[in-house]
């Protein structure tokens, strides 16, 4: 449907098991919310990624960072054609960390991609077309056993790339979505499964909402919001944007000029 288009209907996958859990009045503010935005500036082509292992491993680079230091590390990485499996597992640790300095935390980040491939080669045969054949549940619990994977990259890895039905939270939607008065308090977990259990389970959908807040929450809603020129002023609450809690506060100036974390 082009993005003139007046209407977006998503309907639920039949018998989905979240489907009775719903509240049809947040169902429907939160599709507001992305429908706004949808309708601003077209759907979004996120996460770019040329291959399945390429979108793994900006997930893992883009911690701590801004986006535009993970692409210049991807292009190191392609340059020397070592963004690949087989090419990461023989590469020296120290000469991997080297190739993405651009990235920020480039020691740990390359012990995290060596972390990775162990873990692939140890439960998967090194294989990522057997990796995408194992139920959601069990590879999210896999990826989070592995070290330096937190929930936001580990739901980065399923949802962009397995295409799995699982909602990445990140800082922009915890602020986005309180300073909305739609935020159900609590951390990661509790976010995700608000979301997940009030928007229909399609991950065309999960994935390009996520890249709405995203582009939203770096361009107007901010620590210091923009809700002047924000598409989503509209929809605020009466009296306004909410103000942040302290600890919201503190956590959106800790990661101003940042991308994702965990």
């Amino acid at each position: 449907m082009p993005p003139g288009s007046s209407r977006l209907t998503f309907v639920p996958d039949s018998g989905s098991p979240t489907a009775a859990c719903r509240s049809g009045a947040t169902r429907r503010r939160l599709l507001l919310l992305y429908r706004t935005l949808w309708r601003d500036h077209g759907k979004l082509d996120w996460w770019p990624g040329r291959t399945r292992f390429e979108i793994i491993v900006g997930a893992i680079l883009t911690q701590n960072t801004a986006w535009r230091n993970v692409e210049k590390a991807i292009i190191a990485l392609r340059d020397h054609t070592w963004l690949r499996v087989d090419a990461m597992r023989t590469l020296p640790e120290p000469k991997l960390a080297e190739a993405i300095r651009a990235s920020g935390y480039f020691r740990q980040k390359a012990r995290k991609l060596k972390a990775f491939v162990r873990y692939l080669d140890e439960r998967h045969g090194g294989r990522l077309a057997q990796m995408a054949r194992a139920p959601t549940d069990s590879l999210r619990a896999e990826l989070l056993g592995i070290w330096g994977i937190g929930p936001e990259t580990a739901d980065s890895i399923l949802l962009y790339a397995f295409d799995r039905p699982v909602f990445v939270v990140d800082a922009y939607t915890h602020r986005i979505l309180h300073r909305h008065a739609l935020h159900p308090g609590g951390g990661y977990e509790a976010l995700r499964f608000f979301l997940e259990e009030n928007l229909p389970r399609r991950t065309g959908l999960y994935n390009d909402f996520h890249a709405q807040l995203v582009w939203v929450g770096h361009r107007f809603c901010r620590t210091n919001p923009r809700c002047d020129r924000c598409p989503l002023a509209g929809l605020l609450p009466k009296g306004g944007a909410l103000p942040d809690s302290p600890a919201r506060a503190r956590r959106g100036r800790a990661l101003r000029g940042a991308g994702r974390t965990g």
